[in-house]
């Protein structure tokens, strides 16, 4: 590969491709929220850089564990409408650059965390990046279509390592975090995996609504958004937040419940792309309402 090639503009957008730059702007923003509880009142100026150095370090291993992602399920992207238009699955990069821009991602990433940060940021984002990229992307994925409440683990992990980066442990505020996340991944991506079912089929990947049918997936989205609807009040329970949040997360779990409960009643392509949908301003606005309701 010439240095021109590698330092061209449709390259480097390749690249940005690779790392999943949506997916990965949220795991940074609830690592954030996990950074901003941690730290009582107002932050200082020292808190804010070591909360922005903590951003940049999980940025690069989380960029890292998507490219890697890529890498491996390059062969069932292609086979998919969904990711068919990836980098990796086009053939437009080699195998040798993603591995290389992965490899070159974690370990500066893991550099950052461990002398800029602390080691137990460092270790549980390595811990993550392996749990994704591996226990998840290449065990479970293929063989089991509990893949996602499995490797659910790995992507709850952002706000504790926002928790750690600021306090150097892990407290049970930052474990509420996760068991929120933990929780809403499964309904999240099975109501993706209904309406694209077809693309799990042709690319031989056991999804729930592969293996157990569309029915079945759709009780289990309705029981999980109850159980999440639970797990949503423990903030307030636990006194890490106040009324605002409560009502925001009242307001936003019973919607969610809804969207569950049409498409357990009467399901339609239309209607699980829009509880697919939902369910990221779910996320996204409840860690948000946190976020509000710790400075009033």
């Amino acid at each position: 590969m010439s240095v021109n090639a590698f330092f061209s503009v449709l390259k480097w957008k390749q690249y940005n491709t690779l790392t999943k730059p949506r997916v990965i702007q949220l795991i940074v923003f609830c690592a954030l929220i996990g950074m901003v509880l941690a730290v009582p009142g107002v932050p200082s100026l020292a808190d804010l850089r070591l909360g922005g150095i903590a951003c940049v370090g999980i940025w690069l291993v989380s960029g890292a564990a998507a490219a890697f992602n890529c890498l491996v399920e390059k062969a069932i992207d292609a086979r998919m409408k969904r990711t068919s238009w990836r980098p990796t699955a086009m053939g437009e990069i080699a195998d040798s650059e993603t591995a290389l821009l992965s490899f070159v991602m974690v370990v500066l990433g893991s550099f950052v965390l461990y002398y800029w940060v602390n080691p137990l940021t460092m270790i549980l984002t390595f811990a993550t990046f392996v749990g994704y990229a591996v226990i998840y992307t290449v065990i479970l994925k293929p063989l089991t279509p509990q893949n996602i409440v499995i490797g659910g683990a790995s992507g709850a992990m952002p706000p504790v390592l926002g928790w750690a980066a600021m306090t150097g442990d892990v407290g049970p505020e930052a474990l509420i975090l996760f068991l929120i996340i933990f929780l809403w991944t499964p309904p999240h991506f099975w109501a993706l995996a209904l309406y694209r079912v077809e693309d799990y089929k042709r690319a031989g990947l056991p999804m729930l609504p592969v293996t157990h049918g569309n029915e079945f997936t759709r009780l289990q989205i309705l029981l999980y958004t109850l159980v999440l609807m639970a797990a949503c009040l423990m903030p307030f329970a636990y006194r890490m937040s106040g009324w605002l949040y409560l009502v925001a997360a009242l307001i936003l779990s019973i919607w969610f419940c809804v969207y569950a409960w049409l498409l357990w009643r009467n399901y339609s392509d239309e209607l699980a792309r829009k509880t697919f949908r939902f369910s990221l301003y779910h996320l996204s606005f409840l860690f948000l309402a946190l976020l509000v309701d710790h400075y009033i």
